[in-house]
């Protein structure tokens, strides 16, 4: 096809007012009017004839080199392919005046996988058509995916086209996020020192109440507490955008994945700790919490328990904590899903939060994934609180007649309708801090359900199945926390694994004493004798008695008894410890005698020696 390089001006006659073109007589000038090329083009679809024109070049060099490009864009498909060569002519005719000429290894690719070359689309309009065909996600994943798109990528990278994104692009839009990270955190800040500050002023008095009035007013004036996105969030962006750019890779659309590329902080996953008794203690004096996943110890997780026993739902509380059930899950079981016949419960449907025209709300979902699709196995008093439930739950149903929601739920609201899994969150959130014991999420309640399994013994496989894991890793090094218990008793297992001098013995344990010998020793009965049994610290008491009657009598260790004889002492002095609210109770007895004995009790029984009295006492259940 025919092209050339030209040099013209735009001189005109001072008389017609006519452009003078070649017959100007300053061209003879070096410097004078530009230089301009032109190259005819295919024909357009309908059969037009088309040309490339573009001028202004100072130099014939500078000409004849965009007009090289022009016919290397135009080399590009066979002489014998017309629809290849009508699509170079679309891209060429639609360059602008001042638009670069079109790169020509960029061109190659796109032409080579059969892609529009007139047609440039942005990461904003990608992500809407990509996520659009994701068809078959579930529910809980498009969200994520909704939140990472519209709150974080199209904000930052929505207006760049899509084949121009780059690294550097990137690195910009995580540094931008960090940068709205340190407004929040100073936000949430002020706004915190301002709530305490409104808690320490009095009440009482005009100049406080005005305090108080003007503090309310700036603090309705600040946003709100907002939440920072940590680096696991940055990570699951960069992962959605990822997978939105693979997409077109995989459709010959794209070439190159920016986000494979981008580098980011280490998202470390926060170590779970148990509540013991030091870190409560920290946290009541400080009221920081020692990492943001803290998992209650079986002690806590019974007084959660009896707090809640009265409450509608404590079904669901109960449910969670024993079977590690997710939150919307326990919010979508149905009345059919239990068999109550061999006591199991099948998840088949949860509860997830979806995003409407009119802001959030709850619709019926699949399990979070495949393996969450399972029948888990219910001890006895689970299946008896089920039980418990649905009696209170037809009781509701009378009483409230047709406004009754009929729903087939197994855990509702009082009137029969879902639970909303936010409210469900913040209820939790409620009674916890009513209850007084450290705080927890709704979440840790599965963590502490897991570690006790483990604990327990129960095979790996067995509680990620019921958990609902697809493998036993995500299990272990996720739910599984070592109860300080468990960790002890293997510590002192370890140990007792290498052979010592005397000299180097510890002082003898509750586990190593001789019950013969301490049931019938003097020194330990005139201990006994001075104890004082109203004391809050009688179990503390009875524990040094026995270690110091050990000590002054060094015959009644059992460092040479049989591991039968170990053991039987260590049953012999745990079962010391649980006559102690025996014993309390034996003089509140006296002091009340002939009073009714409390209804609904249970009673000590496991290592209690033969023949001691067992007295029964309240379940302690308390109303929430």
């Amino acid at each position: 096809m025919k092209g050339s390089t030209y040099r013209r001006c735009f001189c005109r006659d001072p008389k017609t007012r006519k452009p003078l073109g070649s017959k100007c007589p300053k061209l003879r000038q070096k410097k004078h009017g530009s230089y301009s090329i032109r190259q005819e083009l295919p024909p357009s679809k309908e059969g037009q004839r088309r040309s490339f024109s573009r001028s202004g070049y100072p130099t014939s060099t500078k000409a004849q080199a965009d007009l090289d490009k022009v016919r290397a864009l135009l080399a590009l498909p066979s002489a014998e392919d017309n629809e290849g060569q009508t699509r170079i002519g679309d891209l060429l005719d639609s360059v602008g005046e001042k638009d670069p000429i079109p790169d020509l290894e960029e061109t190659r690719k796109k032409f080579s996988t059969g892609q529009s070359l007139i047609t440039h689309i942005t990461i904003g309009e990608w992500l809407d058509e990509w996520l659009a065909g994701k068809k078959k996600l579930r529910d809980g994943a498009k969200t994520r995916y909704d939140v990472d798109v519209r709150v974080h990528l199209k904000p930052h990278l929505g207006h760049i086209r899509r084949d121009r994104l780059t690294v550097p692009h990137l690195d910009e839009m995580f540094a931008a996020i960090e940068a709205t990270n340190e407004e929040i955190r100073d936000a949430n800040a002020m706004r915190r020192a301002a709530i305490e500050e409104l808690a320490s002023i009095p009440w009482k008095g005009a100049e406080n109440r005005a305090r108080r009035r003007g503090l309310k007013d700036a603090i309705a004036a600040m946003p709100p507490f907002r939440r920072v996105t940590g680096m696991a969030s940055q990570h699951r962006i960069k992962a959605t955008l990822r997978a939105a750019l693979n997409t077109a890779i995989k459709r010959g659309q794209l070439s190159f994945n920016a986000a494979g590329h981008v580098e980011l902080e280490p998202a470390e996953r926060p170590k779970a700790l148990f509540w013991t008794a030091e870190c409560v203690e920290e946290w009541r004096r400080t009221g920081i919490k020692p990492s943001p996943v803290m998992v209650w110890t079986p002690e806590q997780t019974g007084q959660w328990l009896d707090f809640v026993a009265d409450h509608w739902l404590y079904g669901v509380w109960h449910v969670i904590a024993f079977r590690g059930l997710r939150r919307g899950e326990a919010c979508g079981c149905r009345r059919q899903d239990r068999n109550r016949k061999v006591k199991t419960l099948t998840i088949a449907k949860q509860l997830v939060q979806t995003r409407t025209e009119d802001g959030w709300g709850v619709r019926e979902s699949a399990p979070k994934t495949n393996s969450g699709a399972r029948v888990i196995a219910l001890d006895s008093i689970t299946d008896e609180v089920i039980d418990d439930q649905l009696a209170r739950q037809d009781a509701k149903r009378r009483e409230l007649g047709e406004a009754w929601q009929d729903t087939g739920r197994l855990f509702t609201t009082e009137d029969g309708s879902w639970i909303d899994p936010r409210w469900l969150s913040a209820e939790f959130d409620r009674l916890v801090e009513a209850s007084g014991l450290p705080p927890i999420r709704l979440h840790d309640l599965r963590h502490g359900a897991a570690s006790l399994m483990l604990a327990a013994g129960v095979d790996a496989k067995i509680v990620a199945e019921t958990l609902g894991h697809s493998d036993t890793r995500v299990t272990r090094e996720v739910y599984q926390h070592v109860l300080p218990q468990v960790a002890l008793k293997a510590a002192e297992a370890t140990a007792r694994m290498i052979p010592r001098g005397e000299a180097a013995k510890p002082a003898p344990s509750l586990s190593a004493i001789d019950p013969d010998r301490l049931l019938n020793s003097p020194a330990f009965a005139a201990r006994l004798a001075t104890l004082d049994l109203r004391a809050e610290t009688f179990v503390e008491q009875l524990a040094d008695a026995i270690r110091t009657a050990v000590q002054d009598a060094p015959e009644l260790s059992g460092s040479t008894s049989s591991p039968a004889e170990i053991q039987r002492g260590a049953a012999a002095a745990e079962a010391a410890v649980r006559l102690v609210p025996l014993r309390r109770t034996d003089i509140l007895e006296e002091e009340h005698e002939g009073d009714a004995p409390p209804e609904n009790t249970s009673a000590h029984a496991t290592l209690t020696p033969e023949g001691a009295k067992i007295i029964p006492f309240p379940s302690g259940r308390v109303r929430a």
